[in-house]
């Protein structure tokens, strides 16, 4: 059942645009609606920057092909928590490039202490772009939730928007059936994929329009998702039709 749901080939590095790549990963049990646990598909998402370093945005489990291939484009210099349940692996990829800088998210390190979880970041994710990446990558910090905040990044050349868990897309067909009424009911099913009821339940809406406005303004014309099918053409037309819970 787990193959089903894999968006095959794994652990290879798939362009996506000039100097950016995705990554599907394998399955991972994660919290779905309403504290349920299910299987999910992994993404991450690779940039290379104009000094030749790579930008990874949550990385997935460790796999020593991987590894090969993105050293042969490049050296890992940052590795992205977006958000705190996108870090499992953080751990593992420092071991590999320990001079990588490991970024945090809001709430990350209690989370991974709280799941026995030992992970060392060197920096946090703030409002400004760092330096290191600002010529190619804009982000955003999405708030407004009283349980989880995620940071967004807009890669300037392919015009991508990279999101981790503000939308969520799957496709039925990938599911197991028993999970297929859960992704329903969450509101996460393809094409309709949008934020997952639970997190969509908490936040304040007149702020989450706000980070929706600044993201628009970038004029995605694609979405990387952590989860599900993504959305290479209609960015901005995806966005609006996926949060008009906001409305």
């Amino acid at each position: 059942m787990t193959d089903l749901m894999l968006y095959q080939p794994i652990n290879v590095l798939k362009p996506i645009g000039p100097d950016i790549w995705i990554v599907d990963g394998p399955i991972v049990n994660m919290s779905a609606v309403f504290g349920m646990h299910a299987p999910f598909s992994t993404r991450m998402t690779v940039a290379k920057l104009a000094q030749g370093g790579l930008w990874c945005h949550s990385p997935i489990a460790p796999d020593d092909a991987l590894f090969s291939a993105l050293d042969a484009i490049g050296p890992v210099q940052h590795l992205v928590s977006p958000n705190k349940l996108h870090y499992a692996h953080m751990a593992a990829w420092k071991r590999r490039y320990p001079s990588a800088i490991t970024w945090a998210s809001p709430g990350v390190r209690e989370r991974a202490r709280n799941q026995r979880i030992h992970v060392a970041f060197d920096a946090d994710l703030d409002d400004e772009t760092p330096p290191a990446w600002r010529a190619e990558l804009d982000q955003l910090r999405f708030r407004g939730s009283k349980v989880m905040e995620e940071f967004v990044f807009f890669h300037h050349a392919s015009r991508t928007l990279v999101l981790t868990d503000l939308i969520e897309n799957f496709e039925a067909g990938k599911l197991p059936r028993m999970l297929r009424w859960v992704g329903r009911l969450g509101g996460v099913l393809d094409p309709d994929g949008k934020t997952p009821l639970d997190w969509r339940s908490t936040f304040r809406k007149s702020v989450a329009r706000e980070g929706l406005a600044s993201i628009l303004a970038w004029h995605p014309q694609q979405i990387i998702l952590a989860h599900g099918r993504c959305y290479l053409a209609d960015g901005e037309r995806e966005l609006k039709r996926a949060f008009r819970w906001l409305a």
